[in-house]
């Protein structure tokens, strides 16, 4: 926008500052477009045509069949590859055939007859293809198992999902553990609770569990289970069998297949899905009719019941599928244009070439490079929390050298605000406040942090420190990670939370509801810390408060649901022997380890989403397996660096900052407006300053301090060592309070408070006018007005003013009768900018 007078300038600010709180509002879900998808994802989409171009070959899915049992079962389906490079599900109208008598075909399910060897063959359109079909214990007898076959069904209908019997209480008298988690309690509850009278073993069609779901009897659920359908004859069959029990011999199911694993679609193309469970004794099994499907975005794609896939608008999202416990997605693209996209983008890493891939695959195209002033200040504010001088504004203007760019990088990876400002993201992700460790326990770990990354300590080396602490909290500061906790089950939660990304908190009490995570694992990662124990302490006087962590020589976690005792397991690791020595040493070793999938792809993302707005996962600290990351290539490459140059995160930085996906503007360009939340990439994220970056620029650009309360005058914010200093305008920009172990503490949320605050609250303004300020001293050293509306520009824009801008300033400022009030207004507009507000 170009300024042509003061009125404009004003007008400016204002409209800076609105749209910087319009983008707020959507980048909170606000007021959406009527014709946009309702979140049911229920629309009239018309389905997709078939290719038009030659069928070349065919591909049936799953590619050998292992029918084994008689209640075996398996779904196919049959992609068609054409000669424009689509691909295309022929399931519904390919003519399906059994080759041989071992087997038949029901549709496009296949089910054993005798033993054998068979094939099934598909055909379209004069293009066959065929896949073989084994065939074992057809018509042996093989008992329906309650743990294997009962449960899945259960969770299929809906029986005990928490609207119905897994609710707390249950339902009519009936309770389920919730999901199915407890497979021998639930056995308890069907066959011998209510005096036996739920099944009949002599007369099964007299047994309520059939009847009410069936509709038989009277069921507040409706039917759930029609009379004759395959899921009342298993019912049956189970009852029939004499309802045998679960033992703990039982197979557990210990991953899924989803075939295909993704596709590219075009809005309204169908795919079929089938999943098949791994069990732990090495069998696998169809499950596609008895798996839950959920879309993650039901704007873009929606599933049915069975597994039908659709997708309805162009993008990108996931279909999430459940099965006893575990999780996986199908992926599901529709690029956002049809023809091939090519663009200039010369990459500086490998970070820049798996971003240019997927942005091929949507058909995005990048921004261009952001400016020399625009990046100077985004690698301030995004390593250091701090805006640049005007002397180092223009020294790096003025640079010609092509690396210049590089050599700012490692120049401000030296500055001694790098320590302040990571040292307080530190301090947020390990709740460093002193309401919750003391004064001395706030300041001991402080200071251990800033040490810690002076010296550029390894992340893993960090890590372990703070795992396997003990002593004296006020001495020894990485023992305060134990006083974010009290017991050994919080301070699991804290360990997954923060250094794996895992959220595991639901799995306390149940089976994580969208995750593989068990009550099995929560407490058996909780037994790492069960012999984990702290005292109070006398050695700083009796009203010292110091507490001491310490071990005791004895100490077991007991499952609350089965009172056993809990060996230490790690996740998806077998449990770890008790030999006496410290448990958290092993724990932390598992932990750290280069092998350990979790650890380095947490730390990749976080810090991804430091420097690009986001991360790759979101939220940060939510990874698992039904929230994938939006470039799993990237995450991958990004977490395999961080181990190679052993955890060194200056490293990582350095690579982010050096790509060229970092350095792009934040220009909404034709070619990548359609990627409305920027989760590929192809543009600079503009996100708001911090509430200690934004308290320090309004300093910094007033020519002010801000005395904090016990502090020395001159200290920063971002070198707040606590949240609980008391500071108006910090809680109102959005600090952290630090009372809970979660990304989502610190608020970059519209906030109607700090928007009035900065237009109208007294603090800005004493600010401006303050005498000694930036604007008293400009004037007081009589500088020329140009001048004066330069170093303006520089210290909040971080750039000098355009033709226009200076033009339009000076003519208000000679027109103006004090210039000085008008240097103060033009202060006032420029902080109310969303170009000051905004790290972009």
């Amino acid at each position: 926008m170009t300024i042509q007078s003061w009125h404009d300038l004003l007008r400016w600010a204002h409209w800076k500052l609105t749209g910087a709180l319009v983008l707020w509002m959507v980048s909170l879900g606000g007021p959406v477009n009527a014709n946009e998808p309702t979140s049911s994802g229920v629309r009239n989409t018309p389905q997709a045509s078939p290719p038009a171009s030659p069928l070349i070959r065919l591909e049936i899915l799953p590619r050998e069949i292992l029918l084994d049992g008689p209640r075996a079962r398996q779904e196919v389906v049959v992609l068609g590859y054409h000669q424009d490079g689509r691909v295309w599900d022929w399931t519904r109208q390919a003519q399906w055939a059994a080759v041989g008598p071992q087997i038949r075909l029901e549709k496009t399910t296949v089910y054993p007859v005798s033993d054998g060897q068979s094939a099934v063959r598909a055909e379209v359109g004069g293009v066959s293809a065929q896949v073989p079909v084994q065939v074992r214990r057809a018509r042996a007898e093989v008992p329906v198992g309650f743990k294997t076959e009962i449960i899945p069904l259960l969770n299929k209908l809906g029986c005990n999902q928490g609207a119905c019997h897994g609710a707390q209480y249950g339902r009519g008298g009936f309770k389920l553990s919730l999901l199915g988690f407890d497979p021998s309690y639930d056995y308890g509850e069907i066959v011998r609770s209510a005096e036996g009278r739920r099944v009949v073993l002599s007369d099964p069609e007299r047994s309520i569990l059939l009847g009410k779901p069936s509709l038989q009897m009277e069921h507040g659920g409706g039917e759930r289970l029609p009379r004759g359908s395959w899921e009342y004859q298993l019912l049956k069959a189970w009852l029939e069998d004499g309802a045998p029990a679960p033992t703990p011999q039982d197979p557990e199911v210990v991953r899924l297949e989803i075939l295909p694993a993704g596709r590219s679609m075009k809005p309204g193309e169908l795919q079929q899905l089938i999943v098949r469970a791994v069990w732990s004794d090495g069998r696998v099994e169809d499950v596609t009719a008895t798996a839950q499907y959920d879309s993650l975005n039901d704007g873009l794609a929606r599933v049915t019941a069975n597994g039908l896939v659709q997708c309805l608008e162009k993008g990108e999202t996931y279909i999430m599928v459940r099965f006893c416990g575990q999780a996986g997605v199908f992926q599901v693209t529709s690029p956002f244009t049809e023809q091939p996209v090519s663009f200039e983008f010369q990459p500086h890493n490998y970070i820049d070439e798996l971003l240019a891939k997927k942005w091929r695959s949507l058909g995005l195209t990048p921004s261009p490079l952001c400016s020399d002033a625009e990046f100077l200040r985004r690698i301030y504010l995004d390593t250091l929390g701090t805006l640049p001088t005007p002397e180092e504004i223009r020294a790096f203007l003025a640079d010609t050298s092509p690396d210049k760019r590089q050599k700012a990088i490692d120049r401000v990876l030296q500055r001694p605000e790098y320590v302040d400002f990571w040292a307080l993201k530190w301090g947020d992700l390990l709740r460093n406040n002193s309401d919750i460790l003391q004064a001395k326990g706030m300041w001991s770990l402080h200071n251990w942090i800033r040490a810690s990354l002076r010296d550029n300590k390894p992340l893993d080396q960090f890590v372990r420190e703070l795992i396997t602490a003990q002593g004296s909290t006020y001495a020894e500061g990485p023992a305060n990670f134990y006083r974010l906790g009290r017991t050994a089950g919080e301070w699991a939660e804290v360990t997954s939370q923060v250094f794996l990304g895992i959220r595991v908190q639901c799995a306390q009490c149940h089976h994580h509801p969208f995750e593989k995570w068990s009550q099995d694992d929560y407490w058996g990662f909780a037994a790492f810390f069960a012999r984990v124990a702290t005292k109070n302490s006398q050695e700083y006087g009796l009203f010292g408060r110091e507490t001491v962590v310490y071990l005791r020589p004895v100490g077991e976690v007991i499952h609350p649901r089965r009172g056993s005792v809990m060996a230490p397991k790690p996740f998806d690791s077998p449990p770890i022997a008790d030999d006496g020595t410290d448990r958290r040493q092993k724990l932390a070793e598992w932990l750290t380890a280069p092998q350990n999938p979790y650890f380095a792809r947490n730390f990749a993302n976080r810090f991804w989403g430091y420097f690009m707005g986001r991360g790759l996962v979101e939220p940060l600290d939510d990874l698992r397996a039904t929230n994938p990351p939006t470039n799993p290539e990237l995450l991958d490459a990004l977490a395999k660096d961080l181990v190679e140059h052993r955890f060194d995160v200056k490293h990582l930085m350095r690579r982010i900052m050096n790509s060229r996906a970092y350095q792009l503007s934040a220009e909404v360009t034709p070619g990548n407006v359609v990627d409305k939340d920027n989760v590929y990439f192809a543009r600079r994220t503009v996100r708001r300053l911090t509430a200690e970056q934004l308290a320090d620029a309004l300093d910094y650009a007033t020519g002010t301090q801000t005395k904090y309360q016990g502090l020395p005058l001159g200290t920063r914010a971002i070198q707040l060592p606590d949240s609980s200093v008391p500071s108006y305008l910090l809680d109102v920009l959005g600090r952290p309070p630090r009372v809970v172990t979660c990304e989502c503490e610190r608020s970059l949320s519209p906030n109607l408070a700090a928007a009035l605050h900065l237009l109208n609250g007294d603090v800005v303004n004493q600010k401006i006018r303050q005498a000694g300020g930036r604007i008293d001293r400009l004037f007081q050293q009589k500088k020329p007005l140009p001048e004066i509306v330069e170093e303006l520009y520089l210290v909040t824009l971080c750039r000098p003013p355009s033709a226009e801008e200076m033009q339009a300033a000076l003519h208000e400022m000679k027109q103006a009768p004090e210039p000085r009030l008008a240097a103060e207004d033009l202060l006032w507009s420029l902080l109310n900018s969303r170009g000051f507000l905004f790290n972009y």
